[in-house]
């Protein structure tokens, strides 16, 4: 199973009261990065859904959250711990970057 797409209707269900450690990945269909993000948020999601929820929110049909979270650039990927942001990053990464800095956020 891969990243859970979540809008700003179900954002604060999904990821401000969800049980647990929630990777939120602003993103948008225009955005090489992002798309190139994705095989990564996918395999996290798959590899790591017991620790860590993943979601993606499309910034173009979703403009709330981001605007609430300060999303300037994208791809932006923030981590939600009780309904706070404790980790943030801006920009693409190899997978291998990815999980080390979730496993740092979420430790």
């Amino acid at each position: 199973m891969g990243a859970q797409q979540v809008s700003d209707k179900d954002f604060e269900a999904e990821v401000l009261k969800a049980n647990g450690p929630v990777l939120v990945d602003f993103w948008a269909e225009w955005c090489g990065p992002c798309r190139a993000l994705g095989p990564s948020l996918d395999a996290l999601a798959t590899e790591k859904g017991q620790q860590i929820k993943v979601v993606k929110v499309n910034i173009d049909d979703n403009p709330n959250a981001p605007s609430k979270y300060g999303v300037r650039s994208i791809p932006t990927m923030l981590i939600f711990k009780d309904g706070q942001v404790v980790a943030q990053t801006v920009g693409s990464m190899a997978k291998s970057d990815l999980f080390k800095w979730v496993d740092t956020s979420i430790a």
